[in-house]
Order: C-alpha cells, then sequence, then structure tokens
C-alpha cells in the first residue's frame, strides 16, 4: 500500500531536497509539492486528501497553520521548521512530529516510522481518530533551536540540565554556556518529557540527569552538574512532588 504524502515548502531548494529525501522511502507516494497558504487551501478542496502531509510553517503569504484552520484534513501533519518558536502551536495541529532544518535523515526516518506507527492497517484515519491518538501520544519536546549570533545551533533536550527566567527570558543551560529561548516555563512544562524534567520553582525547570547533589536542611536546594550561579531551591509546596518524581 502506497502512502499518499504532500510537501508544503514555499523554499524550492529545501522542498526539493525533501523530496529528495522521501524518494528513499518506496511506501511514501509524492502527489504534491506546494509553495502557499493560497494554493494548498485551494489544493485541499480539488483533490483527495493525502495521509501524510510535509509542512514548512513560515510560508510567503502566511503560516501553514492558516491552512489548517480553514481546511479540515485528515492527514497526520509533520512539520519543517527554522522557528523553534512555533513547534509549541506545531504540537496542537494534527502534528505527530517536527523537524528542524536543515533536516537530517536520521530524524526524518524517525519521524516516518512514528508516524507509519500510528497508521492503521487501511491506511486511513479520520479527524477524530487522529485527535484521539494523539491525545494518547503526548509528543515531547526533544530539541530546541537557538540563536548564536548569525548562526543556529540545534540543542538536544538531553543536553539540557536547567531552563531557568531572568529578566523575562528564559534560558536553557548546558555544559557549554546558557543560551536565550522563545519560549516560556509554562510552555515548556507542558511540552518536556515530565520523566526527565521537573519545575522545582517559578524559575526554575531541572533535568534528573544532572542533578549533582540535593540538600534536604533547613530548605530543599538542588546542585546541577551545569547551572547558574545562584542557588537553586525546591518551593515548599512541590518538595512532595519533587521527592515522588524523584522516585518514579
Amino acid at each position: 500500500m502506497s502512502i499518499k504524502t504532500i510537501i508544503i515548502e514555499d523554499e524550492k531548494p529545501a522542498a526539493r531536497k525533501l523530496e529528495r529525501m522521501l524518494a528513499n522511502y518506496a511506501d511514501l507516494e509524492l502527489v504534491a509539492t506546494l509553495n502557499s497558504v493560497e494554493e494548498a487551501v485551494a489544493w485541499f478542496s480539488e483533490n483527495e486528501h493525502p495521509q501524510l502531509i510535509f509542512s514548512d510553517i513560515v510560508l510567503g503569504d502566511g503560516l501553514s497553520f492558516d491552512i489548517f484552520e480553514k481546511v479540515a484534513t485528515k492527514a497526520f501533519i509533520i512539520y519543517t521548521t527554522a522557528f523553534d518558536q512555533y513547534t509549541l502551536k506545531a504540537f496542537k495541529l494534527n502534528s505527530i512530529d517536527y523537524l528542524l532544518k536543515p533536516i537530517m535523515e536520521e530524524d526524518l526516518t524517525k519521524a516516518i516510522e512514528k508516524f507509519k506507527s500510528f497508521l492503521p492497517e487501511d491506511g486511513f484515519v479520520n479527524s477524530q481518530e487522529i485527535k484521539q491518538i494523539l491525545k494518547k501520544d503526548k509528543s515531547t519536546l526533544s530539541r530546541i533551536l537557538v540563536k548564536i549570533g548569525y548562526n543556529l545551533k540545534i540543542v538536544q533536550t538531553s543536553e539540557i540540565s536547567c531552563f531557568f527566567s531572568e529578566n523575562k527570558i528564559v534560558y536553557l543551560q548546558t555544559s557549554e554556556r546558557s543560551f536565550p529561548t522563545d519560549f516560556t516555563l509554562d510552555e515548556l512544562e507542558n511540552v518536556l518529557d515530565e520523566k526527565d524534567f521537573f519545575r522545582v520553582n517559578r524559575q526554575y525547570i531541572i533535568h534528573s540527569k544532572f542533578i549533582k547533589n540535593i540538600h534536604t536542611s533547613p530548605t530543599y536546594k538542588v546542585e546541577l552538574d551545569y547551572q547558574p550561579d545562584e542557588e537553586i531551591t525546591v518551593s515548599r509546596d512541590r518538595v512532595k512532588d519533587f521527592k515522588d518524581w524523584l522516585s518514579s
């Protein structure tokens, strides 16, 4: 069974590269490459909907979210983007995964395998079934794009010891340094893997892998392998949840 697939991408080199990458998957049948919100809305109104969509988020005439707010698609969506601030919204719109540009072959393969794991034997689902599938499979953020001057850097969440808020900006901390992000701690709390990350107070979300020491008296304080200079204290009302999280 071939899986009907479309690409929505306004940058021709990026579209051609993704077309070449998808050609390596024999069961994917690319039926269209579209390059704007307007073209995509028109295409969906005139053609049978695909089962899988690869969609850039920022298009020349708007955001691809605009397409799916106008058209009720039955397809699963894998978003592609160089703008990390949109990934949180992408999670909420039939998205099973997102790929940060430049797209890596390994990440593409994982995303396609994830899509196939959701696909029933007959190959088709309705929009309500998609919502139920995505509700059961709570996607988590696995990588974040940060800016370093005029360059972009992909940071895996597994490399992040903590997120912290300072002067209304949320930073992530790695062994290398801290980097500003486009997220709020509230947003991150909802999309980070709760097995690995815990919000200890209003300013900090920490990663269990990087906990070096925990002081319990007179208050709970956490030392991380990599962190800003200030102490990280667990809020009193979070101590029980913190201990439960550590032992889970």
